[in-house]
């Protein structure tokens, strides 16, 4: 599972068994988050979790880093056998409106925030199975 988290949506990612196909799963509210993961978790069965790493072009972290940081701790606490990872998600809002525009979608849906936090997810869950 892959998460393109933010302060006000989070993007969610999912592959396949095999790892080879990345479908972009859900956007939920961020405040709703937690529930959708344990909702999620009831049905699917997940083996790793990777959320994107925001970061200023200076490398540094943006201020949304210790949000993800409580998330992590709850995650650690609740599912403690389920490794999490991180990923740079550094462009991946840009690449996904990239591929939203070139796709052909109409301006309505290409307007739409939650589709860029989706492809997003799924941008940096493929970067993350690239590189293991």
């Amino acid at each position: 599972m892959g998460l393109d988290y933010g302060s006000k949506r989070t993007g969610i990612a999912v592959t396949d068994p095999l790892q080879i196909i990345v479908s972009g799963l859900d956007t939920v509210e961020t405040s709703k988050l937690r529930d959708f993961i344990d909702t999620y978790f009831l049905k699917e069965e997940v083996e790793q979790m990777v959320i994107g790493l925001p970061t200023h072009k200076d490398g540094n972290f943006t201020s949304i880093k210790p949000e993800i940081d409580k998330l992590v701790e709850h995650l650690n606490k609740k599912y403690p056998l389920l490794p999490i990872e991180f990923e740079d998600e550094s462009y991946t809002s840009t690449h996904a409106k990239e591929i939203i525009l070139f796709s052909g979608t109409k301006k309505k849906k290409r307007r739409d925030k939650s589709l860029v936090d989706k492809i997003s997810a799924v941008l940096i869950l493929q970067r993350f199975l690239k590189h293991i």
